[in-house]
């Protein structure tokens, strides 16, 4: 009892004495701001006296080293020079933690008494303080914690939790820097991020997440279990475009880390078990009505990019794709029938059922034999069946939807399917229905399913009457439209063939301005107006057709502006118009003979309509490049992987070549981003695609500044795709162009030119140089005269046992001017750098001499001169045996000629070269001075 009354006294005392020392501690501060800083010195004396609280007296301690810092300075702002205050105003800001400000004071003190010990002892300790704090301070532990404690702090402004995702996502990108976040507990953190429900705190930590999976097959295994392929799962079913694409990249990187970047993809049966979670998961998310239409598009991405063989040849093992089919078919086919205007359906974009049907076709296409692909349509032919139920129509027009889908995709499979007793029927009957919905899909299928001759013969037959009679009767527009691209689409079934026009005259040039006036009416929305589009695709076969909308300026904007929106599936129609109006589409060569043959069998002959001619065509190009056709190719390329398809690409490439043709139009592609866009093109694609991008890329390289028309590091991809248009199996004016953009490259920049010669063009270069086309072999010859300056060039011409320099030299005799100039050029530089080489060019042909006097008497200033340089080159060999023999042959003559010539602008270069050339002869002791020099 006696001890807790001792205890219980002990604490009032604490109590009293806390409050004397809190009383003291403000009136203190009152004193302080009123300017009585004595008072407020006195006040927090008293206080510290008083006070038992650690941390109430440290800030006592603190206030009252403000109050002796405020009292120090104003003694230095009457006398500067009062070591005394200086020093202990240091001591005062070391007390307050400002480390910086007291090694300035203390740094003045020593620079006025620089023997004081005091002084350098103090400046010394705190010298090594600042250094351990700003260590402290930018460690990137210390930069890890920070960043997550203002992400975390509510309170903490916006711009700075901004810059600190920021920092963080970067940090992560350094595999140093993601080992630090993994280290200090930046998982959970990372998660605690994502538990916010703020959009901008998931999306940085989802992105950091991605960096730190990033090549790190240990840490993206770790941060599987940590996170849960649920949550990440979750988090891409949410409605936000960023954080969907964000979780899909993370997928992606785990995918990519986890299976060394052998690109086996997502789960084939053997693969890790972490894999087939993830499929499977993907799978799940495909028809889950919790899942977002964004989620559902970048599950589908996924299933894409990971579960078909990249590389068919190669690998052999297509079980991921039967697994998919096994465990995903149905539910990719049910996203294919989805009929948004009905209930109850799943959330989807505009490009999800597009998407699906991509992904139909790249898992259809990696099957291996005919069981595989009859389990295939066996699943299709089940799942279409199980819908159909005339007493429900909801279902029956879910499985034409459904065949629509695969119409889309696995044409073969849809249009077996279509082919089947009943849905053709059904069809043409779903057209005559009184519920508006039902036509719509009804004359979607209609459309898609005349894609091939054979079933659009059987649509001209029995359904352009029902088309004409739903465009004429129905008021809504949305089913108007479509049922004029059923007919646009029936009405181009010949081509571009003149004389296979499957209706009437001036018919099809009627429904092309019906469709460019619904294109031009922003009324209309963006889903709807992208079946005008359609129309105009097949339509514009029709050169009368393609030659009015081209003239069309509105309607140009209006497409380019669509091509442009976030409904991706306008790009295939859209590329195809374009294809059309430029013609370059791929034609076969007409052969007369074979003409005549063919109209004396009385066969029929493609006859070309008279609009088709290249001058039509060049001004039909000239009307898109004014209308903004360069910036719609731009943001088309970067559409969406799944849905830029490489037929869609491969089109493009083509209108971007068709583009270039004329040099004058060069300088808009660049100046509008077409030089960059079209680098993605190159790379990736068919290969018929992939050439004419290269293509185009090479017509613009070979005339364009490469800083401004492939800027950044852009212009070291442009290498590749040059260097491919130098294989054998190119064609000429290919070989000729790349040669042309590789010669501007290698004059470019030291960079680049190492950069081709990695690329292993030079033996491509080399093999052009004996070329018999004159044009060729000039190229080749420019080409490798911009690349001899770089050393592993000249190290292949210091080799011994090629024809390498004793080509140049015979191309240097070569009646060609231009030639004479790239050839005489490269061995001008060769020599210079490469002493060696002097000697050796004596070796390679006994026609060196003559060719070497034949170029210093050219009557052309840059090839008389480059052969004079030549010559000087080899005086300054170290070679005297070979100086000797170039002065005792008429070179000696001719130089002399040159040298005594009165000074000209026009030949200057020449005569200096000659002169010096004469002098360095008089420093070997060759010949005697001249005194009739000038």
């Amino acid at each position: 009892m006696d001890l807790f009354i001792l205890f219980h006294n002990s604490y009032i005392l604490f109590l009293y004495q806390m409050g004397d020392s809190i009383q003291l501690k403000d009136e203190g501060n009152q004193h302080f701001q009123s300017g009585d800083t004595d008072k407020a010195i006195e006040c927090y004396s008293k206080a510290i006296k008083a006070c038992k609280d650690k941390k109430v007296l440290a800030i006592i301690y603190r206030n009252r080293s403000a109050c002796y810092l405020k009292k120090v300075s104003s003694s230095i702002d009457v006398d500067a020079a009062d070591i005394k205050a200086l020093y202990r105003r240091c001591q005062a800001l070391e007390k307050l933690g400002k480390l910086d400000m007291a090694f300035k004071d203390v740094q003045r003190c020593a620079t006025i008494e620089p023997k004081n010990k005091t002084f350098l002892e103090t400046l010394r300790r705190l010298g090594a303080d600042i250094q351990s704090k700003l260590k402290s301070t930018f460690s990137t532990d210390s930069r890890v914690q920070n960043m997550f404690d203002i992400l975390l702090d509510d309170e903490m402004e916006k711009d700075k939790r901004e810059k600190a995702a920021n920092n963080l996502i970067v940090l992560s990108r350094e595999d140093a820097g993601a080992e630090r976040i993994f280290e200090n507990n930046g998982v959970p953190l990372l998660l605690n991020m994502m538990e916010t429900g703020k959009p901008e705190m998931i999306l940085a930590a989802v992105r950091t997440l991605s960096g730190m999976c990033t090549g790190h097959k240990a840490r993206a295994m770790a941060i599987i279990h940590m996170v849960g392929v649920d949550k990440m799962c979750s988090i891409m079913a949410v409605d936000n475009e960023e954080i969907a694409l964000a979780t899909c990249n993370l997928f992606q990187c785990i995918n990519d880390s986890l299976t060394d970047g052998c690109g086996y993809g997502f789960a084939a049966l053997n693969s890790s078990k972490d894999l087939k979670t993830i499929l499977l998961s993907l799978v799940e998310m495909v028809a889950s009505k919790k899942v977002s239409g964004h989620g559902r598009d970048q599950a589908l991405n996924l299933l894409i990019k990971n579960v078909p063989r990249k590389n068919i040849k190669k690998n052999n093992d297509n079980s991921k794709s039967l697994f998919t089919i096994d465990h995903g078919l149905k539910k990719i086919l049910k996203v294919c029938g989805q009929v948004p205007e009905l209930p109850d359906q799943l959330p989807l974009t505009d490009n999800t059922q597009l998407i699906a049907s991509v992904l139909l076709t790249k898992i259809y296409d990696d099957l291996t034999c005919d069981p595989e692909r009859d389990n295939f349509r066996d699943i299709c032919d089940e799942y279409i069946k199980s819908k159909i139920d005339p007493n429900d129509m909801d279902k029956t027009i879910h499985a034409i939807n459904t065949i629509s889908g695969l119409l889309q995709g696995p044409f073969d499979v849809g249009n077996a399917l279509v082919g089947r007793q009943g849905i053709m029927e059904m069809m043409v009957a779903l057209c005559g229905s009184e519920r508006e919905v039902d036509q719509m899909v009804a004359v979607e299928a209609l459309i898609h399913s005349s894609s091939k001759m054979s079933r659009a013969s059987f649509i001209i037959t029995n359904g352009v009457s029902l088309l004409k009679d739903i465009y004429k009767k129905t008021t809504n527009e949305k089913i108007k439209i479509r049922s004029l691209v059923g007919l646009c689409k029936l009405g181009s079934a010949g081509g571009d063939d003149y004389a296979l026009r499957q209706f009437a005259e001036g018919s099809t040039e009627k429904l092309a301005k019906q469709c460019r006036k619904w294109l031009c009416n922003p009324k209309i929305d963006t889903r709807t107006r992208k079946w005008a589009i359609e129309g105009l695709a097949y339509l514009t076969n029709d050169a009368d057709v393609k030659d009015d909308f081209v003239e069309d300026e509105a309607a140009l904007k209006a497409m380019f502006e669509l091509a442009k929106s976030k409904d991706k599936t306008i790009i295939y129609s859209v590329a195809c118009t374009l294809v059309n109006c430029t013609n370059c589409y791929e034609k076969k060569d007409i052969i007369p003979e074979l003409v005549q043959l063919a109209k004396f069998s009385k066969q029929h002959v493609p006859e070309q309509h008279p609009k088709d001619k290249k001058d039509f065509i060049e001004k039909r190009v000239k009307r898109l490049l004014k209308a903004g056709i360069i910036s719609a190719l731009a943001v088309m390329v970067k559409a969406d992987s799944s849905i830029l398809t490489n037929h869609t690409k491969e089109m493009l490439s083509r209108v971007f070549l068709a583009l270039s043709l004329d040099p004058k139009d060069r300088g808009t592609i660049v100046a509008q981003g077409g030089g960059k866009a079209l680098i993605p093109l190159a790379l990736e694609g068919t290969d018929a695609g992939k050439t004419k991008a290269s293509h185009a890329i090479a017509k613009i390289a070979a005339i364009s500044n490469p800083e401004i028309a492939f800027p950044g590091e852009r212009v070291y991809e442009v290498v590749r795709p040059l260097v491919s248009l130098l294989q054998t199996d190119k064609d000429g004016l290919q070989n000729f162009e790349a040669l042309r953009g590789l010669t501007n490259l290698a004059g470019y920049s030291e960079k680049l030119r190492v950069k081709i010669v990695k690329e292993k063009a030079l033996p491509e270069i080399e093999n052009y140089m004996f070329e018999d086309h004159d044009q060729i072999r000039q190229a080749a010859t420019e080409c490798m005269c911009n690349l001899v300056s770089c050393k592993e060039v000249q190290d292949r011409y210091l080799e011994d046992g090629n024809d390498k320099l004793k080509l140049m030299v015979l191309l240097c005799g070569e009646d060609d001017d231009d030639l004479q100039v790239a050839a005489a050029g490269a061995l001008a530089m060769l020599t210079g750098a490469q002493k060696k080489l002097c000697h050796k060019l004596t070796l390679v042909t006994t026609q060196w001499l003559e060719i070497l006097q034949r170029l210093c008497l050219q009557t052309i200033p840059s090839i008389q001169h480059r052969g004079i340089v030549i010559v000087y080159n080899m005086l300054n060999s170290d070679d005297s045996e070979l100086a000797k023999k170039l002065m005792e042959s008429e070179l000696l003559e001719i130089l002399s000629v040159i040298g005594k010539a009165e000074d000209n602008p026009k030949r200057q270069d020449v005569i200096d070269a000659a002169r010096t050339c004469l002098v360095k002869a008089m420093d070997l002791g060759l010949i005697k001075p001249f005194t009739s020099l000038p």
